[in-house]
């Protein structure tokens, strides 16, 4: 039934609801309250909330952003480039350390040099005991701990290469040390018969007591050349009431001396530079002697030692193991 008021047209149309009242028999327009609706909407906007705050949490535990992927990527890249250089300083580590240990052990050894103590090569450094602590460091230790060790490997290589400068200065000079080591007898024993009182303990020819007998005595006919054993310096030439009579002492350098006493006459003077195999003198009887011999004794930064160990250069294998034994017999000294 049309009331004259024209039906509203499809846009502004608006959705009414209606529930059937019991009551009344009539159906009702539903009216909501403004507080139903607010609730409505505060409900809505903490759902929106909560349920953005979930997403926002697992994309954090997750997923990562563009930037933080490009962090994890540099720190991973970071980690590996520890690991690689780590391993490098270990190889190196243990390289230097087989450097030093030849250094001191070997070429040191040949040459008779002091092995360097590994304070002087690294103060600072404690050797192993960085590089184990390396995988548990976090980033910015890890990056110090390697500055560290780099910065005491580079320190002992540059003292290496120091002593190795020092070894080549060695090896150059190796000619003339072997010069001036003594490594000839001191008279002509071809027949390896003329020792006659060798290095040690011996009865004393005088008192009849035993006595230390600090080198070698050469049973020979006075007149007998003798020979300096090694290139030097006379240092002693003469008689000086000491009991060695006419003797004579060649400074050889690298630490040793000569000595050769009882001598009939001498030849060299002293400051006189002689060479290996040059007479120096002729075997005699003076001093404190029982009998023409030839005394001789090889001193080694001022202490004795026994000459024996210095034949090395005229004789055989076989020739030194007799000298050796003979040496060896416990007699009577001529001194």
């Amino acid at each position: 039934m049309c009331l004259g008021v024209p039906p509203p047209g499809p846009r502004s149309m608006k959705r009414i609801k209606y529930i059937y009242n019991p009551n009344t028999l009539r159906y009702e327009k539903l009216i909501v309250p403004i507080r139903v609706i607010l609730l409505r909407v505060l409900g809505f906007v903490a759902t929106a909330i909560v349920t953005g705050l979930i997403v926002v949490a697992f994309a954090f535990r997750f997923l990562d952003s563009p930037k933080e992927r490009v962090l994890r990527l540099q720190h991973e890249r970071s980690l590996q480039d520890f690991e690689l250089v780590s391993g490098k300083l270990q190889g190196m580590e243990q390289r230097l350390r087989e450097l030093e240990k030849r250094d001191n052990e070997v070429y040191r050894t040949i040459f008779e040099a002091n092995p360097v103590p590994d304070s002087a090569r690294a103060r600072q450094m404690e050797k192993e005991k960085e590089i184990r602590l390396v995988s548990s460091m976090d980033e910015n230790r890890l990056a110090h701990s390697l500055s560290s060790t780099i910065t005491n490997i580079v320190s002992r290589m540059r003292f290496q290469d120091n002593s190795y400068d020092e070894i080549e200065r060695l090896v150059k000079n190796k000619e003339k040390m072997l010069a001036h080591t003594p490594a000839i007898q001191p008279v002509n024993n071809r027949e390896l018969k003329r020792i006659s009182s060798g290095y040690g303990y011996r009865i004393d020819p005088v008192y009849k007591t035993v006595k230390f007998h600090p080198g070698l005595d050469f049973a020979a006919p006075q007149g007998t050349p003798v020979y300096a054993t090694a290139d030097g310096v006379v240092k002693t030439a003469g008689n000086v009431g000491n009991g060695f009579g006419n003797h004579v002492i060649v400074g050889h350098g690298f630490g040793y001396e000569t000595l050769y006493g009882h001598m009939f006459r001498i030849k060299a003077r002293a400051g006189q530079s002689v060479r290996r195999g040059e007479v120096i003198g002729w075997v005699g009887n003076t001093g404190k002697s029982t009998g023409p011999h030839l005394h001789y004794e090889v001193h080694k930064y001022g202490r004795p030692v026994d000459p024996i160990y210095f034949f090395y250069s005229d004789l055989t294998p076989e020739q030194y193991q007799q000298i050796l034994k003979l040496a060896a017999s416990s007699n009577q000294s001529f001194d």
